[in-house]
């Protein structure tokens, strides 16, 4: 079993916002420590609570810093780029560190419409979006009408980020998949994965299917205590839906003694619920129970909480379950 890391380069009350990308670099130097396969860095435009939107950047810079661990981007949102400059960014950096590189793409958009307008975004067309995935593969490949450069090596992993009709896409394109969010709770998604293996056509990028999934996990002594590093998180979101504002994170102090709406406790505890939350013999067990359902072949934990000693332990801990215990 793999195990990786998706960084969001959260920022933090307190600090700097560029912080959050030292913070980011130095956490993908621990997680090389702890023997976590990849470090995956997110990409999100505009956003108070996000440091990084340009996932190659940060991506070369953690690859300076480390020499083994793997870098990802988790994602790349290909509607926001054109297919040859995301090809040549990451044929860039597997220049820098060969046989280390992987391309996750995906498709989200901007979080409001002023960014989206910013990005010349004004439309979510899935074929066109499938046209771009082609597109980059094709010139990672060496087999589009221009060759991007720098040619001639071996090219990154490609992943595609998907829920239910990115999965078909993935199966389309020959591609291996991650899924994370609330369709890993989905009673469907086994049935899904099932069908995205058996549809499967090998590309230039894979020759055959591959599953990570993308889960939320915290881990502590006592179920409160693991909701608690989750809950800086889980607030931001839920303010987010009734400010438009996805914010830096806050200590559970000071979330503690904000007022909370009736809807803003709902939209919190549904965030909670859908984590991998809880003492480590009960997050095994869940972890377990998924990871049997979608024959997955890595793990990649998506966590963030305001206590930076406290998300070190976690990121130890949950290295300590999956790689030392095992699932």
């Amino acid at each position: 079993m793999r195990l990786s890391l998706l960084d969001r380069s959260r920022t933090r009350t307190g600090y700097p916002e560029a912080a959050a990308l030292q913070h980011s670099v130095e956490r993908a130097v621990a997680a090389e420590q702890l023997g976590y396969h990849r470090f995956w860095a997110a990409e999100h435009h505009a956003v108070p609570g996000v440091a990084s939107g340009a996932p190659a950047v940060l991506l070369a810079a953690a690859g300076a810093a480390t020499s083994r661990i793997r870098l990802g981007s988790g994602g790349v949102m290909l509607p926001h780029h054109q297919p040859l400059v995301v090809a040549e960014q990451f044929l860039m950096l597997t220049g820098l560190y060969p046989q280390r590189v992987a391309l996750g793409l995906g498709r989200t958009l901007g979080f409001t419409e002023p960014v989206r307008r910013a990005l010349r975004q004004d439309s979510d067309d899935q074929q066109a979006y499938e046209n771009d995935v082609a597109e980059t593969l094709a010139y990672l490949a060496g087999t589009a009408a221009v060759t991007a450069r720098p040619a001639g090596g071996e090219p990154p992993e490609v992943f595609l980020l998907a829920t239910g009709q990115g999965i078909e896409s993935a199966a389309r394109l020959g591609l291996p998949v991650v899924i994370g969010g609330p369709v890993l709770r989905e009673p469907e998604l086994p049935e899904m994965l099932t069908q995205y293996r058996q549809q499967f056509r090998p590309s230039s990028a894979a020759d055959e299917p591959a599953v990570i999934i993308s889960a939320e996990v915290y881990i502590a002594e006592t179920d409160d205590d693991a909701r608690d590093l989750a809950l800086p998180e889980a607030w931001a979101m839920a303010r987010s839906r009734e400010t438009g504002s996805f914010g830096p994170l806050e200590p559970v102090e000071e979330i503690r003694q904000q007022r909370w709406s009736p809807k803003t406790t709902q939209r919190v505890e549904k965030t909670l619920d859908r984590g991998f939350i809880g003492t480590r013999s009960k997050v095994r067990a869940q972890l377990a129970a998924l990871m049997e359902a979608t024959e997955a072949q890595e793990v990649m934990v998506a966590t963030s909480t305001y206590d930076r000693e406290a998300l070190a332990e976690l990121d130890a801990e949950t290295a300590d379950l999956i790689l030392g215990e095992g699932l």
